[in-house]
């Protein structure tokens, strides 16, 4: 696997160079750059609960992802993680169909 981009938290604090919140971001940032794509959205779900009323708009801010994205991450939290593939990243039959050869 290639290096993965390290996204800058965009929230206010960090935008001022505010510790400790400022280095905690910079470290979940660079926990997500190492997660796959379930994982990811798991995390950022955790923690937009963990915050509480607008933490998924600000865990938004911090990593990047979509808020839509975390929300089904909670979601998925929710229900126990019930309809998610152990072994794989996405569910069969997910992903680009194959290309037929002539």
């Amino acid at each position: 696997m290639g290096s993965q981009i390290i996204h800058q938290c965009q929230c206010w604090e960090c935008q001022e160079g505010k510790e400790p919140t400022q280095s905690h971001y910079e470290q979940l940032n660079l926990l997500m750059s190492r997660l796959n794509e379930q994982q990811r959205r798991w995390m950022a779900a955790l923690e937009a609960k963990r915050l509480g009323h607008g933490g998924t708009q600000r865990l938004s801010e911090i990593t990047g992802l979509d808020i839509n994205t975390i929300r089904r991450g909670r979601r998925e939290l929710d229900g126990g993680l019930a309809n998610r593939p152990v072994e794989r990243v996405r569910v069969a039959g997910g992903g680009r169909k194959r290309i037929e050869k002539n």
